[in-house]
């Protein structure tokens, strides 16, 4: 049925099926009445009654139809007119006018499409459904068939509806952007770039899906001419290809594509693993994905700078990994790989590879990249078009591959390194830092290395010289140094000889020796290693726990010298004084030895004591009994000489040298010997201290004296300070209920106090011989009291043997069967029995005289001997026929001579035994002081 309706009656009826949704109506009624209801009208009231929610599908066939004129043959339904048929004109016409039609046109509407109504109807449409019914998925249907209508459908749909729908809707839906598709088209370039990836690689489940958030966001949103526009315009000159030059103009004119490459670096800085799934899985800005929605194309400059800029980004982001670990060396190193791929250079071969075969990196290094002022490059201006260092070039690639793999060598050598480190070694050149570095490392190995593998022990050597050069040839010592490599300021004697300490700690002693020892171009030169083997060997000797030589460090320490026959001479002074040393300290391992509370003797200690000799006063006091073994100790004493450790100089290094050994040696024997004595004393045993003192002390200053020079004799006594003093404590000794008893008695007397005092003044004797003279009185006085002692023990002895003889002369009176008296009634003494009875008398009549000073008993100890030792007469008697006084073998010898048994007999054995002790003393005496008074000497045969 043909419609007849008035204008306002059709435009009213079009609103009609617009607010209901009545498409096939609405587009039936435009197909009859086109001429009335023009496309611009159409449209309008298509933008205002169309209901947002009303899917795309429904309406986006009438839109291409009004674009196109051609409404299908179909058109020939019928028209429901009821809606205006009560209408009359003028009411429709008021209707008519209060209708508020929305415009095409808007604010920012691009110009190019001022006139396209179509285009302005699909822009103001995305816009409305989006915000007013939040389905922005529904846009794609309305405006793909319209992508090759207008480049700025097109650029909408592609750089700002694809990212926005990707991004709230398919990739992270959970946390979606809470912009509405005006509102995120006007952000910022920067906020938009973070909106987009705000979620990328946040969760570690999603970083193999880093590269889809580029390709599919980031990828799109850059394909918008717009920007590239007004980029131009601000530049002022968008025909010129100086426009995409990188110079310090173009910072900040394409800030959308700037914020992505600092999120890019942001990313190495703090999640590094982020950036590495970035760069591996995004080729860049020409790795795109459009979701099949066509094909846009930048200009050849364009696509350049944005490549040269994401390949800049990804250099730095390599030297941003703030990690040292082998997975973030491995990544930085992949990094690296696709660049250099990007750039169109020779594949680099896998990490794994490299850094099997350390390839020769030196050459392809400019020294205007390694130069120390670039460093600065490595923490500032990463991006900059100035930074010589991320400059996509095969030089930095190069650069860059080296301190990769010598940050991966360290790490794995134990010593981990950051890119950024082993870059700044390789720039600065400080030889401290160098040195330091390389300590590291060295020790590392030391302590983590494989103590049986020489494959990797000479890898490992391959790797750290490698480290210095990275792979250029040698140059001789006339040359400048090498300008490449992380240790390219240490020489090469010096990593040679660091890991040469290192193969030696670990025990490669056959490598070692096949390395420095055999080959006819040594490494090293003889000298140096000689020098490192002892250096080495001291190490292991310091670090050893355990004294014994054949266990622990000590057994590595003499291990170590034995390893290398041909460059350790056994006649060396350092290794005779190391032979020394470890023979000394493995004598100490014999006893318990506490320096220490809690803390166990260790070897170190006796190399590094300021007074080695005073380590044997500690073994004395912890071992009882332990000085008995005299001659061990005196052993020990020479070795502690011997190894130099007795003169040390104020660094603490020995100052001995092999002139002065003899007399270090004497000194060290002395010394002992003397904390023998002491120690004895100390331990109540007498007898072995007198015994040290006379068979030692006495013997020991003789030979001393024997072999040096008159001139020195005075100089060797007076340097020895211990073995008179130890004579004197010994003749100071006081026997108490603890001294023990002597095993045997031998020639000396009975009574064991005389016994003792005897002893006691030989000890004082020997005192006198070897001590210095400002000590004499002391000694002088210990000697006169002790013979006083002695004189009143004799006369105490005397008095007492005399009490018993005339006991039994009283007995015998008596007339007691066995008697021997003429007459039992005799009322008068015989003379025998008077002389008997006033012998005590006459005896202590002769000893009793006033003492005298020091220096008369000096000058007159001679003349004074028969007087003072006159009570010694009784000794015989006591003694027995079979006994023998000091000079034993002359007293017996008379005494067998002497036919006669009365009491003349006795008498005359009395005089000869206080003749024979007289004479001991005295000459005892003599040889002690008589130099001082001009004596002369008194040698005993």
């Amino acid at each position: 049925m043909a419609l007849v309706l008035s204008p306002p009656k059709l435009v009213l009826l079009a609103v009609h099926f617009a607010v209901k949704a009545d498409i096939d109506s609405l587009t039936a009624l435009a197909a009859r009445h086109g001429t009335l209801l023009r496309k611009d009208l159409l449209l309008r009231i298509a933008l205002t009654y169309l209901p947002e929610t009303l899917l795309s599908q429904a309406y986006v066939g009438f839109i291409e139809q009004l674009e196109t004129g051609a409404f299908p043959d179909t058109i020939a339904q019928d028209i429901d007119c009821s809606a205006v048929d009560a209408l009359t004109d003028p009411q429709a016409t008021k209707k008519l006018r209060k209708l508020r039609l929305l415009p095409l046109a808007f604010q920012d509407a691009p110009e190019e499409a001022a006139d396209d109504y179509t285009t302005l109807f699909l822009l103001r449409r995305s816009y409305r459904v989006d915000e007013e019914a939040g389905l922005l998925d529904e846009l794609p249907t309305l405006l793909m068939p319209f992508l090759d209508h207008s480049p700025y459908i097109r650029t909408l749909m592609v750089s700002i509806i694809l990212p926005l729908l990707r991004r709230n809707c398919e990739y992270h839906p959970q946390d979606p952007i809470a912009y509405t598709l005006l509102g995120f088209e006007q952000l910022p370039d920067r906020v938009a770039v973070n909106l987009l990836l705000s979620q990328t690689g946040v969760r570690e489940a999603d970083l193999a899906l880093v590269g889809r958030d580029l390709k599919g966001l980031i990828g799109p949103w850059l394909f918008n001419e717009r920007r590239w526009k007004d980029r131009k315009e601000k530049l002022g000159d968008p025909s010129g290809p100086e426009l995409l030059e990188e110079d310090e103009t173009d910072v900040g004119l394409f800030p959308g594509w700037e914020q992505v490459l600092q999120w890019l670096t942001a990313q190495a800085s703090k999640t590094w693993k982020v950036a590495v799934s970035a760069v591996e899985q995004w080729d860049g800005p020409g790795d795109v994905d459009l979701g099949g929605w066509g094909v846009i194309w930048l200009g050849d400059e364009e696509q350049d700078h944005l490549e040269r800029g994401y390949a800049r980004a990804a250099l730095a982001s390599a030297y941003l990994i703030p990690e040292a670990s082998a997975e973030a060396l491995e990544g930085a190193y992949r990094i690296v790989a696709k660049i250099a791929g990007l750039l169109d250079q020779d594949p680099l071969p896998p990490m794994t590879t490299a850094l099997a075969i350390l390839p020769p990196l030196a050459d392809q290094i400019t020294s205007t990249i390694q130069s120390a002022k670039n460093a600065t490059y490595m923490r500032n201006d990463l991006l900059g078009a100035s930074n010589i260092l991320t400059s996509p070039n095969k030089y930095s690639v190069a650069f860059l591959q080296a301190i990769i793999l010598s940050a991966a060598l360290l790490a794995k050598l134990g010593s981990p390194c950051t890119v950024r480190r082993a870059g700044e070694l390789a720039l600065l050149q400080d030889e401290r830092e160098q040195k330091a570095e390389a300590t590291k490392l060295i020790h590392a190995l030391g302590n983590n290395g494989p103590k049986t593998d020489d494959k990797f022990w000479i890898k490992t050597r391959n790797e750290i010289l490698w480290l210095r050069d990275w792979g250029a040839d040698d140059v001789s010592s006339s040359q400048e140094p090498l300008s490449s490599g992380v240790f390219s300021q240490l020489k090469k004697e010096f990593l040679e000889v660091e890991i040469l300490k290192v193969l030696l700690s670990n025990t490669r002693y056959t490598l070692a020796r096949s390395i420095y020892e055999d080959p006819l171009d040594k490494p090293l030169a003889q000298g140096l290693l000689q020098d490192t083997i002892f250096a080495t060997a001291m190490i292991a000797y310091d670090n050893a726990s355990n004294p014994n030589r054949a266990r622990g460090g000590l057994k590595k320490c003499d291990d170590i010298i034995k390893a290398f026959p041909k460059t350790v001479d056994k006649s060396m002074v350092a290794a005779q004084r190391l032979e020394a040393l470890l023979q000394a300290t493995h004598a100490l391992s014999e006893y318990r030895l506490v320096l220490k509370q809690g803390e166990p003797f260790t070897p170190i200690v006796l190399r590094v004591h300021t007074d080695p000799i005073s380590i044997v006063g500690k073994i004395l006091e912890q071992n009882p009994k332990s000085y008995t073994r005299i001659q061990d100790l005196v052993n020990l004493g020479h070795r502690i000489a011997q190894a130099g450790l007795t003169a040390h100089g104020k660094a603490g290094h020995s100052t001995g040298t092999p002139e002065t050994e003899a007399a270090d040696c004497l000194t060290a024997e002395s010394r002992i010997t003397a904390m023998c004595i002491d120690a004895a004393l100390t331990e109540d045993d007498f007898e072995t201290a007198y015994s040290y003192v006379i068979n030692r002390l006495d013997s020991a200053a003789t030979n001393a004296a024997a072999r040096q020079p008159v001139s020195k004799v005075p100089q060797l006594v007076i340097a020895d300070d211990f073995s008179w003093k130890a004579a004197l404590q010994a003749g100071k000794y006081r026997r108490t209920a603890r001294t023990l008893r002597p095993t045997h008695l031998g020639t000396t007397s009975a009574n064991r106090e005389i016994r003792h005092l005897e002893q006691r003044i030989e000890c004082l004797a020997t005192a006198l011989r070897i001590a210095p003279a400002p000590t004499l009185q002391e000694i002088l006085n210990a000697f006169r009291r002790a013979e006083e002692e002695l004189d009143a023990a004799v006369k105490a002895e005397a008095e007492q043997e005399d009490a018993w003889d005339t006991a039994g002369d009283s007995i015998n009176t008596l007339g007691l069967p066995g008697g021997f008296s003429s007459s039992p009634s005799s009322s008068k003494p015989s003379h025998a029995s008077t002389t008997t009875k006033h012998a005590p008398s006459s005896r202590r009549n002769q000893v009793e005289e006033a003492p005298m000073s020091l220096f008369d008993l000096s000058r007159a100890s001679v003349m004074s001997a028969q007087k003072n030792l006159s009570a010694l007469s009784s000794l015989q008697r006591s003694a027995g026929p079979g006994a023998r006084g000091v000079s034993g073998g002359e007293l017996n010898a008379s005494a067998s001579s002497d036919g006669e048994d009365g009491p003349q007999k006795g008498e005359q054995k009395r005089a000869r035994k206080r003749d024979q002790l007289r004479e001991a003393a005295m000459g005892t005496l003599v040889s002690g002081v008589g130099w001082l008074i001009n004596a002369p000497s008194n040698e005993r045969e």
